[in-house]
């Protein structure tokens, strides 16, 4: 564009303008962001300062309007108030001494407190844990809540919608929430909302993007919660989706790939945690509280395992789930695994990671060798090297495989199951729940189901990494740069 003919004051103009722009992103984007964050950000801002602007002013902000965000402080409020005066069970003895401050710390930060006395069994075959499920929903007398980042009704699931349906026809209240972005335009989407009008669930959306209808929040906040509860004495989580395992996508179905997942059944005082989230979210989308649903009531599970829920999400002033992650790392003694398909560290983690193994701890790293989301597939593998050449291994489930499970086990004593992956959007704009677990006979459990992934992987190695060729480097650092824009 010729601006040579423009008069003085106009270039002026622009040139104040700009100036001013420049100065208000320095003073304005820092605040209260991660320094990778911000500067992404900044660097947008002043070389494409259109584009960047324009997607500051969208999704700039990654935390939920304030009416969400003190709708969670009161329910955070009554979940302290309410528990106070609770025992939850008895819990083990000789604990690290570590242990019990980062659970103090959840619970200042989620509100949830570590129950002892619980029961926890895994369930690592994608059909078995949606039937498992049926199972459980089929034996409720009181409620059902269901609360899945996806939900879709096709053949795989099938089972799993008619005892949603046989339980509702018996009266008993079936309470459903999915994430709006999550499910809406996608494959079975009108089918799913068909029968659960037909069966007469209580049934919204997570995070709805409706302006019309007054609700509004930056558009990449996602539900990405994992859970099930049956009358308050059954739950489930972990990170499988209630859907086919190809999600019913054409481009997934065209290259054959199928997902694996790990959930876990809890029983015991936990899952009053766990219904502590459901009735959190519900609440959240419906300004109503159901009635006739007791959280106080605490029955002693199958097993004396110590669990604590952790939920976390942009409705917190905290990353709860990176500081769960951070305290475990750094205080694990011999052995670290992790279990994460989008692994994309920021600086504390990555520091973690590699300082575990500067004072002598194993870690691996179970990643997936195909990706399904090109820009978190190539941010991950930006940090390939670093991982490496600190000594960490990496194991890569071998395609057309995506590994999905998110587990985090510590020495053979503590592990963490959920919904929570380890990259940025997870810390800072999904809601997400996890678990985490004492007990070395279900941490025994989780490194059999590691072991069995180890035997499906290929360990990726240095010098197979150095041969990568010059596009790819170049694709996995810009990948890194796009996903730190929060």
């Amino acid at each position: 564009m010729n601006t040579s003919n423009w008069p003085w004051w106009i270039v002026g103009a622009i040139a104040v303008i700009d100036i001013a722009i420049r100065i208000t992103a320095i003073i304005v984007i820092p605040r209260n962001r991660r320094p990778t964050s911000a500067m992404a950000w900044l660097l947008a801002i002043f070389f494409l300062p259109e584009i960047g602007i324009v997607l500051f002013l969208l999704i700039g902000n990654p935390r939920l309007p304030r009416a969400r965000r003190r709708k969670q402080a009161q329910i955070n409020a009554y979940i302290d108030e309410t528990s106070s005066h609770l025992q939850f069970g008895t819990l083990r003895p000789n604990a690290p001494e570590w242990f019990p401050p980062l659970a103090a710390m959840n619970q200042r930060l989620g509100a949830l407190p570590i129950a002892g006395d619980n029961g926890a069994h895994l369930i690592s075959d994608y059909q078995e844990s949606l039937d498992e499920m049926a199972d459980a929903i089929r034996q409720a007398t009181e409620y059902v809540h269901v609360e899945f980042y996806i939900l879709q009704a096709d053949a795989a699931t099938d089972n799993f919608f008619r005892a949603l349906e046989e339980v509702a026809a018996r009266g008993i209240p079936v309470r459903v929430l999915l994430d709006f972005w999550a499910n809406r335009g996608k494959p079975r989407y009108k089918q799913t909302r068909a029968r659960l009008d037909a069966m007469g669930a209580d049934w919204h959306e997570m995070l709805p993007v409706q302006p019309l209808r007054g609700r509004w929040q930056r558009p990449d906040l996602r539900n990405h919660r994992k859970l099930l509860v049956v009358d308050g004495r059954i739950a489930f989580l972990g990170s499988q989706n209630v859907t086919d395992s190809s999600y019913n996508l054409r481009k997934n179905i065209k290259r054959g790939l199928h997902w694996v997942d790990l959930m876990v059944r809890v029983d015991g005082p936990i899952v009053a945690s766990v219904n502590a989230v459901f009735l959190s979210d519900y609440y959240a989308e419906t300004d109503r509280v159901p009635d006739g649903i007791d959280i106080t009531r605490v029955e002693s599970g199958s097993g004396d395992l110590d669990c604590q829920i952790v939920p976390s999400g942009p409705g917190y002033e905290a990353e709860n789930n990176l500081r769960l992650f951070l305290g475990l790392l750094y205080g694990a003694k011999q052995k670290i695994m992790i279990v994460s398909p989008y692994f994309v560290p920021d600086e504390a983690l990555l520091v973690a990671v590699t300082a575990a193994v500067d004072r002598g701890v194993q870690v691996e790293l179970f990643v997936s060798e195909e990706g399904d989301q090109a820009i978190v597939y190539h941010a991950q593998r930006s940090y390939y090297e670093a991982l490496l050449k600190a000594g960490i291994r990496i194991w890569m489930y071998r395609k057309p495989y995506i590994l999905h499970t998110k587990t985090l086990t510590i020495d053979d004593e503590v592990a963490v199951i959920g919904s929570s992956n380890m990259d940025m959007r997870s810390f800072g704009l999904n809601l997400e729940i996890s678990m985490l677990v004492r007990g070395e006979e279900f941490v025994s459990e989780v490194r059999a189901v590691e072991d069995e992934y180890r035997r499906l992987s290929r360990e990726l190695t240095l010098e197979e990494w150095e041969q990568q060729p010059l596009r790819s480097t170049v694709l996995d650092n810009l990948a890194r740069l796009t996903s730190a824009l929060q």
